[in-house]
């Protein structure tokens, strides 16, 4: 050993080396920048560069949205693999591996609260699980979302993200679909409001069901909004999409949607449609 080499592991036991967070800074999927973690997470995770929505969980969204003292529903129990399904993994351990990486037993979670002291419940579809796809899970919670709205006699509100529905269940993902609008016609039944709120990516049989049919309809800016993907649509018709097809922007000026609100907006916004709409309803 080199006497350079003996100084310098020497002073590396009197001088330990400065660890580095590995999450100190994160790369904006919009403009590609470096920004703070600290500095984005106190933008409510929307770049301060470029305005990026950056894709967010339930636990994120609750804390944002609601006043303090709001609570999570519990989770509906469901079957864990009822086709037995595998592809290069077991269903089973996709799902092990998504709650091990989320915290979450599925990719839809419920809580009750207020905002701005106006009575709700919220549903919040987590993209980071398994892509948000829809099963049996997601279609109970939903369920179990519109019977706490409906108890509570306040409006429910559902923040989407999606790939569509979870190819692993087969058509038992598939008959979420109707059973969530089924579920719908239920909260309107009751006189109570049904917001939903687009984020992004909603696609497939999320955005054939109950992410279309919301009272108001409200979307976060850029946000990848579609049934099916580019590709396969300008195959399909052989013409070429405008470059701004399926964004928040281009189903706004069609009439897809009713608005497209800030992250740091959608707090008020949400408390002054709940107020608007209850209102309306309680005169009716």
């Amino acid at each position: 050993m080199s006497w350079l080499s003996s100084v310098r592991n020497a002073l590396s036991l009197v001088v330990p080396k400065k660890e580095t967070p590995d999450n100190l800074w994160h790369k904006c999927k919009g403009c590609r920048q470096m920004v703070f973690t600290k500095e984005l997470e106190e933008n409510l995770s929307v770049c301060p560069n470029c305005d990026y929505h950056e894709r967010i969980g339930p636990l994120a969204r609750f804390t944002q949205l609601l006043d303090d003292g709001w609570s999570a529903l519990p989770t509906p129990r469901t079957p864990e693999d009822p086709l037995k399904f595998r592809d290069s993994k077991r269903y089973t351990d996709r799902l092990k591996t998504a709650r091990t990486e989320t915290g979450e037993a599925d990719a839809f979670i419920n809580a009750r609260g207020t905002i701005e002291g106006h009575r709700v419940v919220i549903g919040v579809q987590d993209f980071a699980f398994m892509g948000g796809s829809m099963g049996q899970a997601v279609g109970e919670a939903f369920i179990q979302g519109v019977e706490a709205a409906i108890a509570d006699k306040a409006p429910y509100v559902v923040f989407t993200a999606s790939g569509g529905a979870r190819m692993q269940e087969g058509i038992l993902s598939l008959m979420q679909m109707p059973r969530s609008t089924v579920a719908i016609q239920m909260l309107h039944d009751a006189g109570l409001p049904y917001i939903v709120v687009l984020t992004d990516p909603t696609s497939g049989g999320v955005m054939a069901a109950y992410a279309m049919l919301g009272d108001i309809q409200i979307a976060e800016p850029k946000a990848l909004l579609a049934f099916t993907g580019r590709r396969v649509i300008e195959n399909t018709i052989r013409e070429k999409l405008p470059d701004d097809f399926q964004t928040s922007e281009y189903l706004l000026e069609h009439g897809m949607i009713d608005m497209i609100v800030h992250r740091k907006d959608l707090r008020a916004q949400l408390a002054t449609v709940i107020g608007y709409l209850c209102g309306q309803r309680a005169a009716a």
